[in-house]
């Protein structure tokens, strides 16, 4: 059985929403990029905040979901805080859903 690529992990991660905002944290920009190897998959992200009073919820829906693809053995999530995250990184859909276009 082959693992799924960066790509594939990438639309699993589409699933998992802000649960404030209702918008999922790939279309917020959130991911900052998403790499498969042997079975693990590393799930670089950032939050709009360190602080974030929904870190661990959203890291836990992010492992939980990503375990659900054939394949993934291991999950890691590692926090990036730079660059930071800023409202240009969220994608044109999340943006017209917040009303921010």
């Amino acid at each position: 059985m082959s693992a799924p690529t960066s790509s594939q992990v990438m639309e699993k991660l589409r699933e998992v929403l802000d649960p404030e905002l209702g918008v999922s944290i790939v279309d917020l920009g959130l991911v900052y990029g998403v790499d498969v190897e042997k079975g693990e998959a590393r799930v670089r992200m950032t939050f709009t905040t360190p602080a974030c009073p929904l870190l661990g919820y959203i890291v836990n829906d992010v492992e939980s979901k990503v375990r659900e693809l054939k394949g993934i053995s291991s999950v890691q999530v590692q926090f990036v805080w730079e660059p930071r995250w800023t409202p240009e990184r969220m994608s044109p859909a999340a943006k017209k859903q917040l009303g921010l276009q």
